[in-house]
């Protein structure tokens, strides 16, 4: 039974865990063999069940959070009374704990992270971006080329989900009436978001989660940059010739960035910047830099909101004027107002998806799993299926389980599987937020079956990009690293 459980859980834990980094299997002492047992059996049955309504969430529209907190909870209660049945009532707690220590971390950062591009989008920089873009009346090609350069060097500082959106607004505004263009355009916007976010701590959660855990250092993820250009070079190049060869008609709308927004870019930069001298320098959380660039922001919101339309120097009533009619009836920037404007929905899906998978973990499915991906199967094949496993569910839940599974493996293989997890959802539509997210701004444009009719050139890319990392990066494959 144990073997079946392992097959199965090959699937769904390393398919299906989409927490952000919990490592789960903490907490220590002595561990009740649970993995064949009932309480066990209900565990795996109710995550399942969660999950699939995650994946329904289109159909049902029940927030994705919901199941996964329902599951977390009956998970750690079932887990917690058996542990208090056998004498051990503190064991499920200091491993509950471990597990929301490690979510703590992970929310503050993406909450400071989400808080500055909720301060940018309010201030117009995206808009003022996307204006710009379709004011310059470019051919098909070479919008497709700019949207998918712009979607590949944005990602890696905001994330691939933003950036996304952000370029299919561009998309839409200019080809909104040629479904063809739309159509491959989207398809290389989510190919090339992805690819981004590959090569930089900040520009995907998989990233993050390898980043903030101490595996990898900062600077070492961006041996990933050409690898990751590959991955999206390569399809681009394939569809280039598929894209229709005209010139839409350009617009002259203009929209102008309001007061404060570029100083907030600036302070968005110092903050990664921040967050980045913490970890590596001072060998504290980065959430602990992210929480300080906060500060940054909100003194700056204090700045922007006690000299908003106000008269300066000599300047005097023009300066005011000039203020008002720039600004409008707009309000100054409220730092409130952005934090409350955050994924709030994705950061409760993380804690709940984190904490069932911490309970799976505890039980020790993982360590079965481990057993056949990393054991069996070699790391360099385990590493490549993560992303094959990615592009059907989404390649946090993969890392994550990745982690929480903790095989020895060398930084190349860590990098390895960085890649693969990042890339491998731009093989299908719904194997990455980026593409669930644009079949739904570009409706019955960009579709699944679009998607898929390139899933060959994407697989190549893939491959492609693999090859380049053992290639170029071939030294890093030497010695193991342990997880700190």
């Amino acid at each position: 039974m144990n073997r079946i459980l392992t097959i199965l859980l090959a699937t769904f834990s390393v398919a299906m865990v989409w927490p952000e980094f919990a490592l789960a299997s903490g907490g220590g002492g002595e561990r009740l063999p649970l993995t064949d047992s009932a309480v066990g059996y209900m565990a795996i049955l109710i995550f399942v069940v969660s999950y699939a309504f995650v994946m329904a969430e289109e159909v049902t529209h029940l927030r994705k959070s919901k199941p996964v907190l329902i599951a977390a909870g009956l998970i750690w209660v079932m887990v917690a009374a058996v542990y208090a049945s056998h004498g051990m009532p503190h064991a499920a707690e200091v491993a509950a704990r471990h597990n929301i220590l490690e979510y703590a971390e992970l929310f503050l950062f993406l909450l400071v992270a989400m808080t500055y591009i909720n301060a940018l989008d309010e201030r117009n920089v995206f808009e003022a971006l996307r204006a710009w873009l379709v004011r310059a009346g470019y051919g098909y090609r070479k919008l497709f080329w700019m949207t998918g350069v712009l979607a590949f060097f944005i990602s890696p500082i905001a994330d691939n989900l933003t950036t996304a959106l952000l370029m299919c607004a561009v998309i839409l505004a200019v080809g909104r009436d040629n479904t063809k263009f739309v159509s491959l355009a989207c398809i290389n916007v989510v190919v090339g978001a992805n690819a981004g976010g590959a090569f930089s701590p900040f520009g995907d959660i998989t990233t993050l989660m390898v980043w903030q855990k101490g595996i990898i250092p900062f600077q070492d993820f961006f041996v990933l940059f050409v690898p990751s250009a590959i991955n999206w070079l390569v399809p681009a190049s394939i569809m280039n010739f598929a894209v229709p060869d005209e010139k839409p008609a350009p617009s002259n709308e203009v929209i102008d960035i309001k007061r404060g927004g570029k100083r907030i870019i600036v302070l968005f930069l110092l903050t990664i910047a921040t967050a980045v001298s913490f970890h590596n320098f001072l060998h504290l959380p980065p959430m602990m830099g992210m929480m300080l660039g906060l500060g940054y922001l909100s003194l700056m919101a204090f700045y922007l909101k006690k000299t908003h339309g106000n008269a300066e120097g000599k300047q005097g009533d023009r300066r005011k004027k000039y203020l008002v009619e720039r600004e409008g009836n707009s309000n100054p920037v409220d730092i409130f107002s952005s934090v409350g404007r955050a994924e709030w929905d994705t950061l409760l899906f993380f804690y709940g998806v984190i904490l069932a998978v911490g309970g799976l973990g505890f039980i020790g499915y993982l360590e079965l799993v481990s057993g056949v991906m990393y054991g069996d199967w070699g790391a360099t094949s385990a590493n490549i299926a993560v992303g094959f496993l990615s592009a059907i569910v989404d390649n946090i839940p993969v890392m994550f389980a990745v982690l929480t599974m903790g095989p020895d493996m060398s930084e190349g293989q860590w990098l390895l599987v960085t890649l693969t997890a990042g890339v491998g959802g731009s093989m299908l539509s719904i194997g990455s937020a980026a593409g669930v997210a644009l079949m739904g701004q570009a409706r019955g444009q960009y579709t699944f079956g679009a998607h898929l009719k390139w899933a060959w050139a994407i697989a190549l890319g893939y491959a492609a990009s693999i090859y380049a990392h053992f290639l170029i990066n071939a030294h890093s494959f030497e010695g193991i690293i342990k997880i700190p």
